[in-house]
């Protein structure tokens, strides 16, 4: 539904630092009311002359609350996969958010340290109802409709990624004066 939907949203001044640290905290109480077991480390290094960006609070919003629940799902999927697994003790499931001011650009990362993704899904991840979830635990629509949405930001996402290591998701976005 949200694909074919589009966003009466208009495009405002937003501070992202607030944005963000706003959906992550909604992620991660989200996700521990469902789960108590739930437990990840959040780190955050935001960029404090970002200032504000031109964006549809909503929509963004929507993108980066997707970006961290997928983020704490392989954090936790990681842990509940090898506990007490050779090499696995020592695993602190960790999910870091940062924002950045490069020039005319403003970044957004949501990095894991999770299983990361390996390279035969790589370049389906973005594919609409693409999903590695067990059924009936994804719609394999987040990260297509995340795509569509900074794109119509004129805006990119990309994924760096190192199996074993975990998965960095980055939101390029213009700023506009």
């Amino acid at each position: 539904l949200q694909h074919s939907r589009s966003s009466s949203g208009q495009k405002e001044p937003v501070n992202i630092n607030v944005l963000t640290d706003e959906y992550l905290r909604l992620a991660y109480h989200g996700l521990r009311a469902k789960d108590k077991s739930f437990n990840a480390t959040l780190k955050t290094d935001y960029d404090e002359t970002i200032g504000n960006v031109n964006i549809i609070p909503q929509d963004m919003g929507r993108v980066i609350l997707n970006l961290i629940t997928n983020a704490f799902y392989v954090v936790d999927e990681k842990k509940k996969a090898s506990p007490g697994s050779a090499g696995q003790e020592g695993y602190i499931p960790t999910v870091t958010v940062s924002t950045k001011k490069m020039g005319d650009k403003v970044f957004i990362s949501v990095r894991d340290n999770g299983n990361g993704i390996p390279p035969k899904v790589l370049d389906k991840i973005f594919q609409p109802f693409f999903t590695t979830k067990p059924t009936g635990q994804g719609t394999g629509l987040g990260l297509s409709l995340s795509y569509d949405i900074v794109k119509a930001h004129s805006g990119e996402l990309k994924v760096e990624t190192k199996e074993g290591e975990g998965s960095e998701f980055i939101i390029q976005l213009l700023v506009t004066s």
